[in-house]
């Protein structure tokens, strides 16, 4: 009985042997390379399977290519997002004299600030219409009496189909607009703490926006704000700004407020 179980144990044994010895032989035939291949340089079977896939796979790898991106052209589809022109042309369209010559920018120059411009939705009775006209909403911001101005500009006809003048409301801060807030801060002596971080950050004066990553968002005061010098603030157009060094720290200014209507920095109380 002993003798018997030997044998058998020794069957299972050698046939585990031949099968690990047969797939070690697969694994070298359809390894890419060298492995598996008979190192004496040997014209195998094997040796020549290798080879021969090795070369293959080489053949089959091409190396990148960058290509340039596709011209945009100079006007969308349907619901494409506007091109560059379309943006500009809309922009021009929109200023016109009159609104060029009385209003005010965040510098308090002659023109309104450009706040942004964007795809028009289309009217409720296009949206099925595969061939309703491309429009675009230019808004700009008059600081001389606080206003936003919304003009639905038709791409197609270059017509101005819409006016919209509104007070109190806010859109998101534009880079220009944010770029003065930070020059108003640093320009204000309440602006000492966020110079006094950046030389410790870098070492250097703070003396432009220009070393800055600005971030921001719109400021409302809420009804019984304080100080009452923020009661406007909604009304006005202001701004928290986040800061942060370029290649270096954020710093945190979260209890100033800057009115750009004002042009003055507030400590929130």
């Amino acid at each position: 009985m002993r003798r018997t179980v030997r044998r058998h144990l020794g069957k299972v044994v050698a046939g585990t042997a031949v099968a690990v010895a047969g797939t070690a032989v697969m694994i070298g035939i359809t390894l890419p390379g060298s492995a598996g291949a008979d190192d004496s340089g040997g014209s195998g079977a094997s040796g020549r399977t290798v080879q021969e896939t090795g070369q293959q796979e080489q053949a089959a790898v091409q190396p990148g290519v960058v290509e340039q991106v596709p011209d945009e052209g100079d006007e969308g589809i349907g619901r494409d997002p506007l091109t560059d022109d379309e943006t500009e042309r809309v922009e021009r369209i929109a200023l016109n004299q009159q609104l060029l010559r009385s209003a005010e920018d965040v510098e308090g120059d002659r023109g309104p600030q450009r706040i942004g411009v964007d795809l028009a939705e289309p009217a409720e009775n296009e949206l099925d219409d595969a061939n309703a006209p491309r429009r675009a909403e230019v808004r700009f911001y008059d600081y001389k009496d606080d206003t936003l101005v919304t003009k639905t500009v038709n791409i197609d006809t270059g017509e101005v189909e819409r006016t919209g003048t509104q007070h109190g409301v806010q859109p998101p801060i534009s880079g220009d607009e944010m770029t003065e807030a930070a020059q108003l801060l640093i320009a204000d002596p309440l602006g000492s703490g966020l110079k006094a971080d950046y030389r410790d950050a870098t070492g250097k004066e703070l003396t432009s926006p220009d070393q800055l990553i600005l971030n921001s968002m719109v400021f409302r005061a809420a009804p019984g704000a304080r100080p009452a010098a923020l009661a406007d603030c909604g009304t006005h157009r202001c701004v928290r700004l986040f800061p942060k060094v370029r290649n270096g720290p954020w710093i945190d200014t979260r209890d100033l407020v800057i009115d750009l209507s004002a042009r003055r920095a507030v400590k929130l109380g």
